[in-house]
């Protein structure tokens, strides 16, 4: 993907901040809005409601949809039927100023927010799908697609290219997450979820960057060390997809692995965004973090430091689901505002990111 020529006027100068460009203040927040992907509460939406408020404050990247509360699972959400769900994102289409990015995690199985019980029709798990020929995971996915794109979502955070390397790992093999251990035959099976989705025009997220499944611990509790069950054959799918240009959007893993960059986890390391990513696998498309709300990051850094070193990696996109705490997000929009102008964040960084989010959109319906 080639930068703007803004982007490319700056590039040399690292140090450069929001002041010298002369941005306002409202132009700058609109910047790191879009950068934004949060969760939010209720199933129905009008103006007066908050996240539509920010939606248009801060032109907010995207908005992301669950069906139950995280810790009450009696509680609904955002989602209770087809009916709702495309009411819900037809008011957020019709309340955004700019394309939103409105995503979900269906992946199958388990990890599914349109379930069966609210009129959808049931996706089956990576695993199951792997023991399936062609011809039938290409008829699961088309239907995936076509629940996707009926329900107003354009954006799926799946499929996940997680191998299956070790039995005890609860959180990916556990759930039947992975298509795996074979990084062919993941490859074979994200591929047609890929295409199918493309084919609706929806974004697919590939995950979890570099690699979740030979962890033995849960990221959503807290720190997840995989410095000596990692191995290189996890970055085979991505490698493969990068190739094949394939992929528009990856999510990274919150996983600590010190083979790659012995102070801070993917999510927050240069090393591992930009060195390993970007620069030796080649990938040019969108990067957006796993929840920065997840044990694995809130328990160990403060959000000022978080978003910082995240952003600073090479993150181009901030998920804060807001299902395992609350975080406010004028909060959020003003420390990131005060880390660029006081150039912790260089202004490059928001720039490089805005211009991959805008190409994004245009892939979206």
């Amino acid at each position: 993907m080639k930068l703007s020529a803004l982007v490319f006027l700056f590039i040399g100068f690292f140090t450069l901040n929001a002041a010298e460009v002369r941005l306002s203040d409202e132009e700058l927040k609109k910047m790191i809005g879009h950068l934004l992907i949060v969760g939010f509460d209720g199933q129905s939406i009008d103006k007066d409601t908050k996240i539509v408020k920010q939606i248009q404050k801060y032109e907010l990247g995207g908005v992301i949809l669950f069906d139950k509360e995280f810790n009450d699972r009696t509680k609904t959400k955002n989602i209770s039927s087809k009916e709702q769900l495309q009411q819900l994102t037809s008011s957020l289409k019709s309340f955004a100023k700019k394309p939103l990015l409105i995503c979900v995690d269906q992946e199958g199985g388990k990890v599914a927010r349109l379930k069966p019980a609210y009129g959808f029709d049931a996706t089956p798990s990576a695993k199951v799908v792997s023991e399936m020929d062609g011809y039938m995971s290409k008829h699961i996915y088309n239907s995936l697609a076509n629940t996707l794109s009926s329900s107003g979502i354009n954006c799926n955070f799946a499929p996940v290219l997680d191998l299956a390397l070790n039995e005890k790992n609860s959180v990916i093999q556990g759930l039947n997450r992975s298509y795996g251990s074979d990084p062919k035959e993941v490859v074979r099976y994200a591929t047609i979820a890929i295409e199918a989705m493309k084919e609706k025009q929806i974004l697919a997220v590939a995950k979890h960057f570099p690699g979740h499944g030979s962890s033995s611990d849960d990221s959503h509790k807290g720190f997840v060390d995989v410095t000596n069950s990692w191995s290189e054959i996890e970055l085979e799918p991505y490698r493969e997809l990068i190739e094949q240009n394939s992929l528009a959007m990856i999510m990274s893993a919150h996983v600590f692995n010190a083979k790659i960059d012995k102070e801070y986890p993917a999510t927050l390391s240069y090393n591992t965004n930009t060195k390993l990513l970007r620069q030796q696998l080649g990938f040019d498309g969108v990067l957006v973090s796993d929840d920065m709300q997840m044990g694995a990051i809130s328990k160990h850094y403060m959000l000022k430091q978080s978003v910082t070193l995240a952003i600073n990696s090479g993150i181009d996109m901030l998920l804060f689901g807001n299902q395992l705490s609350t975080q406010d997000i004028d909060e959020l929009v003003e420390v990131i505002y005060t880390q660029v102008k006081n150039g912790e964040i260089s202004y490059v960084r928001i720039a490089e990111s805005n211009e991959r989010v805008a190409s994004l959109l245009k892939q979206a319906r």
